[in-house]
């Protein structure tokens, strides 16, 4: 561990901590946010995850990303726990929930305000969108209010938002990025990248949509002066007009195939299926899947877009 010398010894025993339980052996996990039911494509996603875990006899975690509470759903954690252990997919220790880890977050905050790498910005929503309909690449903020030397905001009064002020060798890949956003809520990308280090993660299956995500998660590793996990990207499901599923459609659910009367083998081997792990039509039970893959882990390799890793 490098570099942790200006952190109270709490985090720094937490980071020792994860580190040594990453060396310990394989520890992977699917972290889905409760704002509605999952549907086949977080499913598979946490298949993967799950496959991957189990082809190296690790630990797969859960980990419920409920910091958003806006956006949180009565009675989503109940049915995501429902529908992973309806296709098998169970987990080795108790379900880590963010929202009960904000003094963590806050914790990691504080410790790099007190290094004079963060700072208050007070760019509303307007003013960023306005940046973003100028930009001529892939939106990255200006750093308008680095050096405005702001009053940093009260915590029961938030104003401004908390960025962190990236490394050099990020600045064009993702500039300074938001910690905590002006209503208060501490942003994904920190509480992310806090979680995989204390928690001793050192593998994470997701779908490729969030490819976008690395270079800020990057930065944060590197202000914590830790090395990234390894992240392994899976082809998102698109429907049949092409279009990403969504929460929002009950016929992507988990729900919608139970009520056509399908059981789980139909379900894992259409899951399978599409990522070539399985013929067409194949229906198999996940312990099934599970010791085909032992014996060619090479196959399961192939499900990733390791290009955009």
């Amino acid at each position: 561990m490098k570099d942790l010398l200006a952190f109270p010894d709490k985090l720094i025993h937490s980071f020792e901590y994860g580190d040594h339980l990453r060396k310990d052996g394989y520890r992977g996990r699917f972290a889905p946010t409760p704002s509605g039911d999952l549907h086949l494509g977080n499913l598979r996603t946490a298949l993967i995850a799950w496959l991957r875990a189990r082809c190296f006899s690790g630990q797969f975690i859960l980990r419920i990303d409920d910091l958003d509470t806006p956006r949180n759903k009565s009675g989503s954690v109940e049915k995501i726990k429902s529908d992973l252990l309806w296709l098998g997919l169970n987990w080795d220790e108790p379900i880590i929930f963010q929202s009960k880890r904000k003094h963590i977050y806050d914790d990691v905050i504080d410790a790099l305000r007190n290094r004079k790498v963060i700072y208050p910005c007070s760019c509303s929503r307007k003013i960023l969108l306005k940046e973003r309909l100028f930009s001529n690449r892939s939106f990255i903020y200006s750093g308008k209010c680095r050096k405005l030397n702001q009053p940093f905001p009260d915590k029961t009064a938030n104003a401004s938002s908390l960025r962190l002020k990236v490394g050099a060798n990020f600045a064009s890949l993702c500039g300074d990025i938001i910690l905590r956003r002006s209503d208060g809520i501490v942003s994904y990308t920190l509480a992310t990248v806090v979680d995989e280090l204390m928690l001793g993660i050192n593998e994470v299956v997701r779908g490729d949509d969030l490819v976008g995500e690395r270079y800020s998660q990057n930065a944060i590793f590197d202000a914590l002066g830790q090395k990234p996990v390894s992240y392994r990207y899976v082809p998102i499901l698109l429907n049949p007009l092409g279009k990403k599923l969504s929460k929002r459609n009950n016929d992507d659910s988990l729900s919608f195939y139970q009520s056509q009367g399908l059981h789980p083998p139909q379900v894992i081997g259409k899951l399978a299926a599409g990522l070539n792990l399985v013929s067409k039509n194949s229906e198999l039970s996940l312990l099934e899947l599970l010791s085909e893959l032992k014996n060619n882990k090479r196959k399961l390799l192939n499900v990733f877009n390791n290009e955009k890793g």
